[in-house]
């Protein structure tokens, strides 16, 4: 195959380093991608920080504009945009439509809160110095950010990363992940086109060291990085005094209590914790359900997870695809057989063949277990039963990771007891914890990392509000 080039600040380069990219199903090349080299990654910073004064100054009706047409753009190209998806991150094409869906609306909003990025009028005289004075404070712009996204939502994750920072008006230097670059490079191929600055955008997909400068050149301002804890914190001592963010993952739990609407909870846990091989940061891992309707429970639920396809994610009928690569999958099985030395009990799944995990169902099983204490991303749910609602509450709260829970009940007692009790950063009521509308203010607290996504909270990250202060006597 021709290799496809990388992004550098409006140009299309080439390298003699270069990467396939496979099919996760079936491992057949999909494509070849040039990578970056460190001084091309340290060029798309110098670019981008020289491009401040066009991205900071830019009105609000141009980014407006950008953004509007980046949206209408992957639209246009949805079904091409979607089926890329599918083959180079293994995400059932069913799914892959959603994420591509959301890319739009992630854009949508951009182009809407680029519109917002306001301030604030500040009284003054509260104090007598304060007299005939008048505070004005406005958020600017910080400068250059570096990003850093993982494989599994190779153009949403990238989106609410991008969109954000062309809307606050601040240049980006991305790397995506090196499994699944192609979506980010159709990105460029429509940002090209949409009138930001040239030198706002590139797209590096490169080596570990020759990314090294995005996270320790100080002309970057801020980092945003979404991957493993092992990664992220690292970054943290290595950014030196720029901002940054962390989206670090979770192994969230689910409450289902006895007064829940049962057939809708067991079909959203089912939906949540074996869609795209339960390789999302929110993916329902650890279910807790009352002791008086466990039974029922798993009566539902165990049927509706043996009738789950699993195959090719380019096939319509495809509910679980490929895990990213054989060694994720074979560590995930590595972990039931551990768990089932230790007395856990496979109710179904627990196998896989390749890269295919079989969805699996886990009951008797200890809070220390690594399926359970450990984020698994994997097609596995474990199922435990309590007897009391504060116990549940505990149970998911006894996590080094705190990103969001889900929570099945009516009881507004109960609700608000888990939303003071539980430390994350998002309470889903009725709902499992994968339950996320792009506008939402999302990230996570404890190992879950810090810091806010969510294109208005992320705006935020990426602004700085400067004081003006006149005195008008």
């Amino acid at each position: 195959m021709t290799p496809k080039p990388f992004y550098l600040a409006g140009e299309w380069r080439t390298s003699s380093d270069v990467m396939p990219v496979r099919n996760k199903f079936d491992g057949s090349e999909v494509a070849v991608v040039c990578r970056a080299s460190r001084a091309d990654v340290e060029q798309a910073i110098g670019i981008a920080t020289q491009t401040v004064p066009q991205t900071r100054f830019m009105p609000a009706y141009k980014r407006a504009e950008v953004l509007s047409h980046i949206a209408g753009a992957i639209k246009s190209r949805h079904e091409e945009l979607s089926r890329q998806l599918a083959l180079e991150a293994g995400k059932p094409i069913r799914t892959a439509r959603q994420e591509i869906d959301r890319a739009v609306l992630t854009f949508t909003v951009a182009g809407e809160e680029a519109k917002r990025v306001g301030g604030e009028l500040l009284p003054m005289d509260v104090a007598p110095p304060g007299e005939n004075r008048v505070g004005l404070i406005r958020r600017f712009a910080i400068g250059p950010i570096s990003a850093i996204t993982p494989f599994n939502f190779p153009m949403n994750l990238v989106a609410h990363k991008v969109a954000p920072a062309l809307a606050a008006g601040c240049p980006v230097v991305l790397r995506p992940a090196s499994a699944t670059p192609l979506s980010a490079l159709s990105l460029a191929e429509i940002i090209h086109e949409s009138g930001y600055p040239k030198g706002g955008f590139s797209v590096v997909p490169c080596s570990t060291d020759a990314a090294e400068p995005l996270i320790t050149d100080e002309r970057i301002k801020l980092l945003t990085f979404t991957g493993s804890p092992a990664v992220g914190w690292p970054f943290k001592n290595k950014a030196g005094r720029k901002r940054i963010t962390l989206e670090l993952g979770g192994n969230a739990g689910v409450i289902v209590h006895h007064d829940a609407d049962l057939d809708f909870a067991v079909s959203r846990i089912v939906t949540f914790a074996f869609g795209y091989a339960g390789q999302s940061c929110i993916s329902v891992q650890r279910v807790f359900v009352h002791s008086s309707i466990f039974q029922p429970f798993m009566q539902k639920l165990l049927p509706k997870v043996q009738v789950l396809q699993v195959g090719d994610p380019l096939d319509e009928k495809t509910d679980v695809g490929p895990m990213i690569d054989e060694g994720s999958a074979a560590k995930v099985e590595a972990w039931v057989h551990e768990a089932v030395a230790g007395g856990a009990k496979v109710l179904a799944g627990g196998t896989r063949q390749g890269s295919l995990m079989q969805p699996t169902v886990l009951t008797d099983v200890q809070s220390q277990m690594k399926v359970c204490a450990q984020e698994v991303f994997a097609p596995l749910v474990t199922v435990v039963p309590y007897e009391d609602f504060c116990d549940a509450v505990r149970e998911v709260d006894n996590s080094e990771y705190g990103l969001q829970c889900g929570i099945f009940t009516r009881d507004i007692k109960n609700i608000w007891y888990a939303y003071e009790h539980i430390e994350v950063g998002g309470v889903i009521v009725n709902d499992v914890s994968t339950y996320r509308i792009d506008h939402m203010p999302y990230g996570g607290v404890k190992l879950s990392g810090f810091g806010r996504e969510g294109v208005k909270y992320a705006i935020e990250e990426m602004t700085e509000p400067k004081l003006l202060v006149m005195n008008m006597a």
